[in-house]
């Protein structure tokens, strides 16, 4: 059953990700890779409200599961933000490709701080 949860979770993730990418690529007009700030962000914020939410008893294991593993973790994209700050670098971008890391890494623990105090409200 928690592989299913996980599987069902991964799939809405991977397509929540390809939705909002194409909607940000399409809206933006540098270089800098805003989509994937976006969704690292977004699945980070998500992540903290499901921890908060555990941590409070809300929610279970079942959750953690769908949304934790299976949503977040194919919502999410280390691998993606890595590519595209090399990439920044090797254009040239240095800058580009240090504000990316500080970016991404600000917003990111942001987001999962802010979710996990929301959890915790909500629990």
């Amino acid at each position: 059953m928690t592989v299913l949860l996980v599987l069902l979770g991964g799939a809405a993730g991977a397509t929540l990700r390809y939705l909002l990418d194409t909607q940000v690529r399409h809206r933006q007009r540098s270089h800098f890779p805003w989509s994937t700030v976006s969704v690292n962000m977004l699945g980070s914020a998500v992540l903290g409200v499901l921890t908060g939410a555990t941590l409070t008893g809300a929610a279970g294991s079942a959750s953690h599961a769908a949304v934790a593993v299976g949503l977040c973790g194919a919502l999410t994209t280390f691998s993606t933000f890595s590519y595209e700050t090399l990439r920044l670098f090797l254009d040239g971008g240095r800058w580009t490709a240090a504000a990316n890391v500080a970016v991404t890494t600000a917003s990111a623990l942001l987001a999962v701080a802010g979710g996990v105090a929301i959890g915790e409200l909500l629990g």
